[in-house]
């Protein structure tokens, strides 16, 4: 922008963007009826390396959440217990309990469902039963303890699916809040001119038509190559969930908080960079070609979308 002009008004802005957008709860859905104990058991299923076949990976490796790691492990594709690569890139654990469904492809309704499958996966963490899993846990003294307290009214029963309930009010925690927030709560200087200009391109460019809602995303399943083909055309996405031949290719469209925190992008991984993927999302999904400058404008926004507890990458 030339000196002398004027940037975005920010009070424009937010009520733009409150009306497009919306605040980000600070609550998944059902985290009310979660209890500290069973958050506490969680907690330590998410991060037990035993409930792999070999001992060698926990849900944490894939999604790492400890010393400021933004639920992503930042590789391509996950190596799985027995070193084989999934075929798709493994996407932040954040606010996933706020998505319409779980996967790329929303194969699982919720995060209950979601943390049964990874444990089970042959190519993941290769448990495999849910018996040899409850046989396993059930061996453990401190989580024979865990479960009772975790669930008061079933003392001593340890089942596949209250480990995957537990783990999931775990996951219920894991929250953000950017300085993208901040300003939607009134605070002008949150955004850095810079970032108020990406925000308006962001909402006039045609990016809300996908990435809806607080979470900018995570909401519909939407053709990866709308307009323009995309590369690869090996993942045939959501179709392979439904048949529906309307799903080939479609995809979730993932959440864009904390998505400069969690390259590389798309489905598959294979687009190392913020910058490389706003500028083929515009061109593939939109049909809009932008330049440099408009790619870094978007680039400055999307940063403001980090939670500021997580390090910069």
């Amino acid at each position: 922008m030339l000196a002398g002009v004027v940037g975005p008004d920010p009070a424009a802005l937010r009520n733009q963007a409150n009306q497009l957008l919306g605040r980000l709860p600070g609550k998944m859905p059902g985290a009310d009826q979660d209890t500290p104990f069973l958050i506490k058991l969680g907690k330590e299923l998410y991060f037990e390396k035993r409930l792999s076949v070999n001992h060698s990976i926990s849900c944490n490796t894939c999604h790492p959440v400890d010393h400021y790691k933004p639920g992503a492990d930042n590789d391509p594709t996950s190596d799985g217990a027995h070193g084989q690569r999934g075929q798709r890139n493994s996407p932040t654990v954040f606010n996933a309990g706020f998505h319409a469904a779980q996967f790329w492809d929303g194969r699982a309704k919720d995060l209950v469902e979601q943390a049964k499958g990874p444990i089970l996966n042959p190519v993941e963490m290769a448990m495999p039963s849910e018996a040899e899993v409850v046989k396993r846990l059930g061996a453990i003294k401190r989580y024979q303890k865990l479960f009772v307290s975790a669930f008061p009214g079933a003392p001593g029963q340890i089942t596949y699916e209250k480990a995957a309930r537990a783990i999931a009010a775990f996951e219920r925690t894991l929250v953000t809040h950017d300085r993208f927030d901040d300003f939607l709560e009134g605070k002008d200087r949150a955004l850095s001119r810079a970032e108020l200009e990406g925000l308006n391109l962001f909402l006039t460019l045609g990016c809300t038509a996908c990435h809806q809602g607080a979470l900018l995303g995570g909401t519909t399943f939407q053709k990866v190559g709308l307009v323009h083909p995309y590369t690869s055309t090996n993942d045939l996405g959501r179709f392979v969930v439904t048949k529906d031949e309307s799903d080939l290719f479609k995809f979730k469209v993932p959440s864009l908080r904390n998505v400069a925190l969690t390259p590389p992008y798309f489905h598959d991984g294979k687009v190392a960079t913020l910058q490389q993927a706003v500028r083929q999302m515009a061109y593939m999904q939109l049909d809009r070609p932008i330049t440099d400058a408009q790619a870094r404008s978007l680039v400055a926004f999307l940063k403001s979308l980090s939670d500021e507890r997580f390090r910069a990458l």
